[in-house]
């Protein structure tokens, strides 16, 4: 039996656990701790930190240290570490490293098989990226867990007898989740999910580090927001402050020679009540109710009908967030598991029944369910780009659902299937996971030839559609491998023309000193692909008149430049 470990790999901090004697168990890492901050840093002769040395050098070294990387997950973004510039899945995969190499240590033996947990309202191209992370850190990954699922996994292994519904309220670092499950006779089924994905504990953090800042200004005429030594010496101290408020009805923030003016040293000092900061949050936590209105309505059941409401993750700590949750639903909460372990905890369950090491009375069945719509892009009346549903959201899996669709025009004998998730009626403002055609239909007028599209969805993360013609007997397929996909490229359209737009004279000189770079041969190897990226990014952003974006890329540009 080979061994599959459960890896909870987390905004802020990362852990892991394996299935022994029928139960899981917390990994240690190097330092003998349970929990792994998921930061990466490199020291002063360029090698790679992780976990608490990393954190440790981030005050002194905030440009060497990258923090709260999942938030970039699968977004098309590079981080910079030193003078190297990195994706997402890089940083991530440094991490992934880390506790492979740990938790071969720790049990003696070189782990190479992993279930890694992920939020609920990831979609497909943020698996993507997480399984890639996994693949770089060499890992296989067996499945990808969401997280509320893990925990609920948690729970429910010592609970096998139970019959009720469970409102799993997973707020952690970068990311908040809400998923109703009904658990009986040792099925734990997922009914609906939904959730926030730039929504989380880091985000209560920089409300309290923005209240600070201008504070300060205010008192002594400084913007400390031009100091990256002094924002992240900050943001330790409101971290250390909103843990503090937790059990304290106030804290002291104290940063002595956090700043200069006129040549005198200036220091940071404040009381913070426990009053002062829930009104800071209170906007961030009212924003978790609009996801539970939608799985309580997507699943057909109702506050009433909740027997529990399970709180999962870190920032659950906030009294103002039991608070909160009990007078929205007319339910107390509870914390029936630990909220730091739970998730890693729920993914090496999920990896002893694969594994084999959990079975018979001490296994439990799952259900998952879909956390996007999937579908076809379709011809509707003047709609060329009508997203076509198949599968909707929350959908338990696996499932296999069909639709019937016509010809377009006239002699119409192909079409082209894209294959798109996304909760958009507009087809091309959702993800394309993949395309393929059909050939072979009759020539006929439109609308006399039918063409059956079906969609299979299993739980190891493979879509499956198949396009047939039922008068022929033509059919053709394309499968999608939701959890390693490689190709993440979007659909790129023509950027030729973007002189020709009312934006382009504010960009132009940009974009030539940047085809200029690009043609020099200067440029790194590993960075070339990103700047072009880029520079394609910043044209597409002319052509759309998107100022917003274009201005991002366009400082992206100038940086990349400047290094």
């Amino acid at each position: 039996m080979e061994t599959i470990i459960g890896i909870d790999l987390g905004t802020s901090t990362t852990e892991v656990a394996v299935i022994r004697n029928g139960k899981p168990e917390i990994i240690l890492n190097f330092d003998g701790e349970k929990v792994t901050p998921s930061v990466v840093g490199i020291d002063d002769s360029g090698n790679i930190l992780v976990g608490e040395s990393a954190l440790a050098r981030q005050i002194i070294a905030p440009e060497q240290t990258v923090i709260e990387i999942k938030r970039k997950m699968g977004l098309n973004e590079r981080v910079h570490l030193g003078k190297t510039i990195f994706t997402p899945e890089q940083i991530s995969a440094q991490i992934l490293s880390y506790v492979k190499r740990f938790v071969g240590e720790y049990m003696e033996e070189d782990i190479t098989k992993a279930v890694i947990s992920v939020p609920a309202y990831f979609d497909e191209i943020q698996r993507q990226a997480t399984v890639e992370a996994g693949r770089q850190a060499g890992f296989s990954v067996e499945r990808i867990i969401n997280e509320p699922t893990a925990a609920a996994l948690s729970y429910g292994l010592s609970h096998l007898d139970e019959e009720s519904h469970i409102l799993v309220y997973d707020f952690g670092g970068g990311t908040f989740d809400v998923t109703l499950l009904e658990m009986f006779g040792g099925v734990l089924e997922v009914k609906a999910s939904n959730g926030d994905n730039q929504l989380g504990g880091k985000d209560f953090d920089q409300k309290l580090i923005d209240f600070l800042v201008e504070r300060f200004e205010e008192k002594n005429g400084v913007d400390l927001r031009k100091d990256i030594y002094a924002m992240t010496r900050l943001k330790s101290e409101a971290i250390k402050c909103k843990i503090a408020l937790s059990s304290n009805e106030q804290s002291e923030i104290i940063i002595p020679m956090i700043a200069n003016k006129d040549g005198k040293p200036l220091a940071l000092e404040e009381t913070i009540t426990r009053t002062q900061f829930e009104e800071l949050i209170s906007e961030l936590v009212e924003r978790t109710h609009e996801p539970i209105d939608i799985v309580l309505n997507d699943s057909g059941v109702s506050e009433k009908d909740l027997d529990m409401i399970l709180l999962v993750g870190g920032s659950t700590r906030v009294p103002i967030i039991k608070e909160d949750i009990a007078q929205y639903l007319g339910k107390e909460p509870v914390q029936a598991i630990d909220p730091d372990y739970a998730v890693a905890e729920g993914a090496a369950i999920q990896a002893g029944i694969l594994s084999g090491a959990l079975d018979g009375d001490d296994s439990i069945v799952i259900t998952d369910v879909n956390p996007y719509t999937l579908g076809i892009r379709a011809l509707s009346y003047d709609d060329f780009d009508y997203m076509s549903v198949i599968i909707p959201r929350n959908t338990t899996i696996p499932v296999t659902k069909k639709e019937l669709y016509y010809t377009s025009w006239d002699n119409q004998t192909s079409a082209l299937i894209e294959v798109f998730q996304g909760e958009s009626s507009t087809a091309s403002h959702n993800h394309c996971l993949g395309t393929f055609h059909i050939e072979g239909i009759p020539s006929r007028r439109a609308g006399l030839e039918k063409i059956e599209v079906s969609f299979s969805y299993n739980l190891n993360g493979m879509l499956n559609v198949e396009a047939y013609i039922p008068s022929t007997g033509n059919a053709a397929e394309i499968t999608i491998d939701m959890l390693n996909q490689n190709d993440k490229k979007e659909q790129r359209i023509d950027v030729s023309n973007w002189k020709k737009s009312p934006l382009a004279p504010d960009f132009r000189p940009l974009v030539r000193r940047c085809e200029k770079w690009l043609s020099s041969g200067k440029i790194a190897e590993e960075d070339l692909e990103y700047v072009q990226d880029c520079l394609y990014s910043l044209k597409k952003a002319i052509i759309e008149e998107d100022l917003e974006n274009a201005e991002w890329y366009e400082n992206e540009i100038h940086e990349l430049m400047e290094e």
